[in-house]
C-alpha cells in the first residue's frame, strides 16, 4: 500500500500541529527579515542582528522539521503488525490491560516500546485494521520517555479495540506517551472508528514514546527486538504464524 510521492507531498506538514508549525514558519520568516536588516547595516549592528537573524531561521525550521509527515509505503502483507511509530525499540514484556473492559482481565499482551527522540517524525499509525472499541486519557508525570517509569506514571493516552489479520479478530491496542518534553498528546481516533493498516490518527508532540500491546499468546512472532529502529506503517513488528497456544 503505497502513498503518493509528489512534491507536496515530501513537504507535507501534519495537520496535528497546525497551530504550532504555523507559529515556528513565521518565527524562521521573521528571522529572515531581522538578517536582511542586519545585512543592510552597519558592521556594529550585524553582530546582534545577524546573530539573532540566525537564531531565529534555525530555530524556526528546526520547529516546522519536527511536524514533518513524509509519505511511507505501508506493508502489505495481510499476517503483519506495522509500527505505529518511528524511533527505537526500547522494551518488550509481557502485561496485562486490565483497564480494558473489552478483553479478557487475565490474558497477557506483549507490549512493545517505541522511544521517539525529537529528531523522528512524531506520526502516529494504525498497526493494522481494526475498530476502536476503548478510550482512555490518564493524566500523569513526565519521565524521560526512555525511564522504565515513563509506561507506568506518565502522562498517557490508550487507545483499544479488535483488529482482523488473515480472518482471525485479535485483540489489539497502542498508547501515546508523553516524555519529559513532550506536554500534549493528539488522538483524532474515537470510539467505534474503524482504522486503516498505516492510517494516520495523531501525535506526540515533542519527544515521547508509543506501545503497542498484542496477544502473548503465541499467535504472533516477533519480527524486532531490542535497540531496533523502526518506521511507523513501514517496519513490520510481529507475524501472525497461527491459531494461539493452548
Amino acid at each position: 500500500m503505497g502513498e503518493p510521492k509528489d512534491a507536496s507531498s515530501l513537504l507535507r506538514l501534519t495537520p496535528f500541529g497546525r497551530k504550532e508549525w504555523g507559529l515556528c514558519l513565521a518565527l524562521g520568516v521573521g528571522g529572515g527579515i531581522l538578517l536582511l536588516i542586519a545585512l543592510g547595516l552597519l558592521a556594529g549592528a550585524w553582530s546582534w542582528g545577524g546573530a539573532l537573524g540566525g537564531v531565529a531561521i534555525v530555530g524556526g525550521l528546526m520547529g516546522t522539521l519536527f511536524f514533518r509527515d513524509p509519505p511511507r509505503k505501508v506493508d502489505d502483507d495481510p499476517a503483519s503488525l506495522v509500527a505505529p511509530a518511528d524511533g527505537v525499540i526500547v522494551d518488550i514484556e509481557k502485561v496485562f490491560l486490565r483497564e480494558v473492559d473489552e478483553f479478557d482481565a487475565d490474558a497477557e499482551f506483549l507490549r512493545i516500546g517505541i522511544f521517539l527522540s525529537v529528531l523522528d517524525v512524531h506520526i502516529n499509525r494504525s498497526p493494522c485494521s481494526w475498530k476502536v472499541a476503548f478510550k482512555s486519557y490518564k493524566e500523569g508525570k513526565f519521565h524521560d520517555a526512555r525511564s522504565p517509569l515513563a509506561a507506568k506514571e506518565n502522562e498517557s493516552l490508550l487507545i483499544a479495540g479488535w483488529g482482523e489479520v488473515l480472518g482471525e479478530k485479535i485483540p489489539i491496542a497502542v498508547r501515546q506517551v508523553s516524555g519529559a518534553i513532550a506536554r500534549r498528546i493528539v488522538c483524532s481516533a474515537q470510539t467505534g472508528d474503524a482504522l486503516q493498516k498505516g492510517q494516520r490518527y495523531g501525535m506526540i508532540k515533542f519527544g515521547s514514546r508509543t506501545e503497542l500491546f498484542l496477544p502473548a499468546d503465541g499467535a504472533f512472532e516477533l519480527s524486532v527486538g531490542l535497540g531496533d529502529r523502526v518506521r511507523a506503517g513501514t517496519t513490520v513488528l510481529a507475524c501472525w504464524t497461527g491459531r494461539p497456544r493452548e
